[in-house]
């Protein structure tokens, strides 16, 4: 890290952020119920600032940790690190421990860190602990390469997409395309789009801003899966963690609540332009060291502070026939979203399919109540679903809308391990 950017002194974070760890078993979809999780300062092992437990969920509750101020993630000038770094173990009878280095704490926002724990009976190599690299925005990361934004498709049919679908998983090579050493990691779609979101811009700027940097980072990928980019060259991965052909992906990072849930509401749409039938490959970079030809992704925060929305700052820098495209097929989910809310009064085979798929992750996360898979949404069915959306990370309505609807699905095929034949 370069000499005149510095970490905040502990006595300088006079904001505060939150954390809730979430705990799963990576045999099976199943929370770890009363993990011990240790919260210290990065570095600074013997500094326990948390001591918490897992609940039956395999949840603590969120705690709040000092962070620096907000400002320092709002102006690109600050020389001072505006995240504060914490590091995370997880210890379970029965389980390996889980070390986390570097949570990254952002003030005013609730950060999310994801824990898979392995059991002692499974038969593996140690993990290594997670190390969490800097920030794109403030560490040092070689620029982005340029590349055609629509990408030529050959007679011979190289592209065998032939509409757009959501994947179910990315394959990530978290390495240069040319490094055979590096490790591939199989990770579902909305997850990836949350990581990269987490790790390329602050959770701390205006939502339409956040907004139109996660329809250009899904937009970027989906033209990765659409061109099938690397396996064309003979890859065996969709896309790559190095800033400098792809985006930044950070093994085991956590992520906030804010980008998770818009990503969970918008996560099927890709940015398209007339004529064109794959998603637009497009670019963007930070706007003060890098300049580039797509987004900036300063800029982006500076047209959201003026109250531009997400679609006018994506036709700012990509031009006015830029458009939000839908994908309609959804990878790895029973069935797709039926168009409506279901609510109190619903009734009907959608109902009956949620309330089945609630009654079986009931039974990898026994705090969710069972319903009777009768197919009317009734009080019971509502709050059950309310129960279902506080430990997703959903806002708690009681009502399965777009992103409750697909949050149950992943969770049941996660789960269970099966989808339709065909997806």
């Amino acid at each position: 890290m370069p000499e005149n950017k510095l970490h905040a002194a502990q006595n300088d974070y006079t904001d505060r952020g939150k954390l809730q760890i979430n705990v799963t078993s990576t045999l099976g979809f199943f929370p770890v119920t009363d993990a011990k999780v240790t919260v210290t300062l990065s570095g600074q092992p013997d500094t326990v600032i948390e001591e918490l437990n897992t609940d039956i969920s395999g949840q603590t509750v969120e705690i709040e940790l000092p962070a620096p101020p907000l400002d320092y993630s709002l102006e690109p000038e600050q020389e001072v690190q505006p995240y504060a770094d914490y590091d995370i173990a997880v210890t379970a009878p029965g389980y390996e421990t889980v070390v986390v280095e570097g949570v990254q704490i952002l003030p005013e926002v609730e950060s999310i860190q994801p824990i898979s724990m392995i059991p002692q009976e499974v038969e593996t190599a140690p993990e290594e602990d997670i190390v969490i690299p800097p920030h794109t925005l403030f560490g040092e990361y070689p620029p982005k390469i340029e590349e055609d934004e629509v990408k030529p498709i050959d007679e011979d049919g190289e592209i065998v997409l032939s509409r757009v679908v959501i994947p179910e998983t990315v394959v990530v090579h978290d390495g240069l395309p040319t490094d055979t050493s590096a490790p591939n990691y199989y990770v579902p779609y909305r997850d990836y789009i949350k990581n990269v979101a987490s790790s390329e811009i602050y959770a701390t700027w205006p939502e339409q801003t956040i907004y139109a940097n996660v329809l250009a980072i899904m937009s970027f990928t989906l033209n990765r899966v659409y061109t099938e980019w690397y396996r064309n060259q003979g890859r065996n991965f969709t896309i790559t963690s190095s800033t400098a052909y792809d985006q930044k992906w950070m093994r085991g990072r956590n992520i906030y609540s804010n980008i998770s849930y818009l990503v969970d509401t918008i996560f099927a749409n890709y940015l398209s332009r007339p004529g064109v039938r794959q998603p637009i490959f497009t670019s963007y970079c930070n706007g003060t060291t890098v300049t580039c030809n797509g987004l900036s992704q300063w800029g982006s925060k500076y047209l959201g502070d003026q109250g531009y929305s997400a679609i006018e700052i994506i036709r700012y820098y990509y031009g006015s026939d830029m458009y939000i495209n839908t994908a309609t097929s959804v990878s790895g989910v029973p069935s797709s979203w039926p168009g409506y809310n279901l609510t109190i009064g619903a009734r009907g085979d959608k109902v009956r399919q949620i309330q089945e798929q609630l009654n079986r992750i009931a039974q990898n996360y026994p705090a969710i109540p069972v319903v009777p898979a009768d197919g009317i949404y009734g009080p019971r069915t509502a709050e059950t679903v309310r129960v279902f959306q506080r430990i997703f990370g959903l806002p708690v309505s009681g009502i399965v809308d777009y992103p409750t609807w697909y949050k149950i699905s992943a969770v049941y095929v996660a789960v269970t391990r099966i989808a339709e034949p065909g997806t």
